[in-house]
């Protein structure tokens, strides 16, 4: 059950209206040396020359937020080409190539910082955005339960709940959820 907060980030479950997961995304660039660590599951917004940066909004996210960060591809000087699923703050790669699910209709499980009950489907919800876990790449965003209600800005809608005995149930201590994007960059109008 989930009678622990252990929060993972954003994990790609399916797209709407699909049954089965699937793995769309597309790469964006990263500045070399850019001073923030992103781990797998951590949201990400486009700036405006084209790379990408690690979403610290909470109860609103940025214009441009476009996906959730899965892994990072570069050139280290010492290693040679290397696949990550974390960017460790300050890694100087001309060529950083972020991996990002990037699509509007992504539907993806995440913790709730608190429980929840049938009764939050269907509605927004704010976000909590915890340090992660640095040596498993593991992001430590999370879903706000104080926050769960109509408000159109925050960005996440909750669509379900994560029903499996042994690992969560509607109204654990720290329910896992379904959600997507309520406020992503590709349905709004606004640029970058």
């Amino acid at each position: 059950m989930a009678t622990t907060s252990t929060p993972y980030g954003l994990r790609l479950a399916k797209r709407l209206g699909e049954t089965n997961q699937r793995h769309g995304f597309n790469q964006y660039p990263l500045p070399s040396g850019y001073a923030t660590d992103l781990k797998t599951g951590d949201i990400v917004s486009l700036q405006a020359d084209g790379t990408v940066a690690k979403e610290a909004g909470t109860t609103s996210v940025a214009t441009g937020c476009i996906g959730v960060f899965m892994g990072v591809a570069y050139t280290d000087a010492a290693m040679g080409f290397l696949n990550k699923q974390q960017w460790v703050a300050g890694t100087v790669a001309s060529d950083a190539m972020a991996y990002v699910i990037d699509d509007p209709d992504a539907i993806f499980q995440v913790q709730a910082n608190g429980s929840l009950t049938q009764a939050a489907v269907g509605a927004n919800a704010s976000l909590v955005q915890g340090a992660g876990n640095l040596t498993l790449g593991r992001s430590g965003v999370g879903i706000n339960a104080g926050t769960v209600a109509a408000t159109a800005t925050f960005p996440m809608r909750i669509v379900g709940l994560i029903n499996i005995p042994g690992f969560s149930v509607p109204g654990d201590a720290f329910t896992d959820v379904l959600v997507r994007f309520n406020t992503h960059f590709s349905r709004q109008n606004t640029g970058v």
